[in-house]
């Protein structure tokens, strides 16, 4: 992998990271544990539709671990591990056959994987499928902030958001 490439790969997991403990930061406003928005899923997004599957794999494996270890929950490391891999396979597999005019419903497809992966983890620790009762909750929340972190990063690729900078007309 060429330096340049690495770079850009190294930014992406820097800024997703950013955004991830920001967002911890802020309080929820929504009374069900789990939910948020998951901004930090723009630079997923974005990542998907700019670079190899094996680059984006390395930006989310990243940002999930060092995301675990600075947001001060490694125990949760797991979960969300999980909750990324499925949500990555499906938004690759999804990123074939989704028009770039439709992005955000790969984003939407990838926020219910990502739910779908995490409550299978809880259900496999926690040997029970009481976790099941929180799951419709999470599916509708996460269409919700699929839709919103997908229309952002289409807005960024339909932009041609390059990091360049951008000379004007003379």
């Amino acid at each position: 992998m060429k330096t340049k490439r690495l770079t850009e790969l190294a930014l992406l997991t820097a800024i997703a990271l950013i955004i991830f403990i920001i967002e911890l930061r802020i309080p929820n406003l929504v009374a069900i544990p789990g939910v948020k928005l998951g901004l930090a899923n723009i630079v997923t997004v974005y990542a998907v539709y700019k670079y190899s599957a094996k680059e984006v794999a390395m930006v989310v494996f990243v940002r999930v671990m060092l995301g675990s270890i600075f947001g001060g929950n490694v125990s949760a490391i797991i979960y969300s591990m999980a909750g990324a891999v499925f949500c990555l396979i499906g938004m690759l597999g999804v990123k074939r056959i989704v028009p770039v005019n439709f992005i955000w419903l790969s984003s939407i497809i990838g926020a219910i994987l990502h739910n779908t992966g995490q409550i299978t983890v809880a259900i496999i620790i926690m040997r029970s499928f009481a976790v099941l009762y929180h799951y419709p909750y999470l599916i509708i929340s996460g269409c919700i902030a699929g839709a919103f972190t997908g229309i952002c990063a289409q807005l960024l690729i339909k932009r041609g958001f390059t990091g360049k900078k951008v000379e004007k007309n003379k």
